[in-house]
């Protein structure tokens, strides 16, 4: 067992969860709807869009991480990627939220450009910053307590995306308050990189391993070849297209279902603050019962509270309300668990020798499922919607087609992932004798 992390030093790394989360929230809850309602560009075109770049972006992950791995084992830093990624992610949030006045064309092109920027700078801060993580601690429930320190912190930057741009909105104007946040988030992704640099010294770099083997080119796709790591893959991408379906389509559902798109900020506020507050229930939770069923328990947990949702209709505020708090528990589980487990694969596939320390190319395909889940959320969800008809701004009541693909199909997916997760082979060897699987 190594020794636990300092709280400092915990801290100090946790600290960049905090803008990398304050930009991924914007782009994938309130780029669709700018774009797809308030600029008039098709709902088609803006998830196509989305699908495609994800998809275009998703490929350089395992690239980026193989650079992060190269670069660690010949003496680098892997912050280095975190500090170059700065100006991308400050300039595409920058360029997403100041679109021109210009016809469709323009505007889907400028879209375009925007998130190639946002995904390229977020890819490269994401992959070393997750990899520094693992290599913070080798103790099974140790790492547990960074990834919940980590998601805790990212919960609190999409509180404060979530509640930043309708509070920094001029007389009500969105699009305003979307354009001052992309500004005030520059000074903390600044602060949130410089803390992890303080924390995580030349020293406690993950990179910095005596004796460390550069990886060569055919170690860029060797966490395809671990079966475990294929394995957690599906289920992640299974629950987390689920996740991410609701994240795309929440704003439609606010304002065309329960009619009350002014509450939006607070519903999503509800969801991210009971997902930060259930994440230590997790924790304890893994420790009695083990990673994966914790895991599973929590995927349960979101379906009995979310498939609710599906009859709600004008006015149902308090159910929906209630129903985002319960959600946003079993959210915590998602947040806290499979990046723990990620990192007891990265372990066990080390300790067989058959990579030479390949921790960003596992990130690197992390990643790629990321996007890949919401590049099918925005792709599915919003062209499938526009084809029966649904346009944005057009009320719609219990049981209607923006419901049904809001939460039905979310928890139909959630359930087909508790499936798969109960034969997935994924818990780690060294968790308690009881719960190994």
């Amino acid at each position: 067992m190594t020794a636990a992390v300092g709280a400092g030093r915990l801290a100090g790394y946790a600290a960049l969860g905090l803008p990398l989360a304050m930009a991924a929230l914007p782009v994938y809850v309130h780029v669709p709807k700018l774009y797809g309602d308030e600029l008039g560009v098709p709902l088609a075109t803006v998830g196509a869009l989305l699908l495609v770049v994800r998809l275009l972006d998703a490929i350089q992950d395992p690239l980026l991480g193989f650079w992060s791995d190269r670069t660690a084992a010949r003496g680098g830093a892997r912050t280095v990627f975190v500090v170059a990624a700065l100006p991308l992610v400050a300039g595409g949030l920058w360029m997403l939220f100041h679109p021109p006045q210009a016809s469709t064309a323009t505007l889907a092109a400028w879209l375009g450009a925007g998130l190639v920027a946002t995904y390229l700078g977020f890819s490269m801060a994401s992959i070393s910053y997750f990899a520094i993580g693992a290599e913070l601690s080798t103790d099974y429930h140790e790492r547990t307590r960074v990834t919940a320190a980590r998601g805790a912190a990212g919960v609190i930057g999409v509180l404060l995306a979530a509640a930043l741009p309708q509070w920094l909105a001029a007389d009500g104007d969105l699009a305003a308050g979307l354009r001052r946040f992309s500004l005030v988030h520059v000074p903390v992704l600044v602060v949130g990189a410089g803390a992890l640099l303080l924390a995580t010294s030349r020293s406690a770099d993950a990179a910095h391993a005596p004796g460390a083997m550069a990886p060569r080119w055919r170690d860029l796709a060797a966490p395809l070849g671990n079966r475990r790591f294929r394995w957690l893959l599906a289920v992640f991408v299974g629950s987390g297209v689920a996740s991410a379906i609701p994240a795309t389509l929440i704003l439609f559902f606010v304002q065309d279902v329960l009619g009350r798109g002014d509450l939006a900020p607070a519903f999503l506020g509800i969801y991210f603050l009971f997902g930060a507050a259930g994440m230590p229930l997790w924790v304890a939770t893994s420790k009695r019962i083990g990673k994966k069923r914790a895991w599973a328990l929590g995927m349960g947990m979101s379906v009995v509270a979310f498939v609710g949702a599906a009859v709600l209709g004008d006015g149902d505020a308090i159910a929906f309300g209630v129903i985002c708090a319960l959600s946003g528990i079993a959210y915590g589980a998602e947040l806290a668990l499979p990046p723990s487990i990620l990192a007891d694969v990265v372990d066990a596939d080390r300790a067989t020798g058959a990579a030479s320390r390949p921790d960003g190319a596992y990130f690197g395909f992390w990643q790629l499922s990321e996007k890949l889940n919401l590049a099918l959320a925005a792709g599915i969800a919003l062209p499938l919607l526009g084809a029966v008809g649904y346009v944005p701004g057009t009320p719609q009541g219990p049981g209607g087609s923006l419901s049904l693909m809001y939460a039905a199909l979310p928890c139909a997916l959630k359930l087909a992932g508790i499936a798969l997760l109960s034969v997935a082979p994924i818990e780690s060897r060294s968790a308690p004798a009881a719960v190994a699987h």
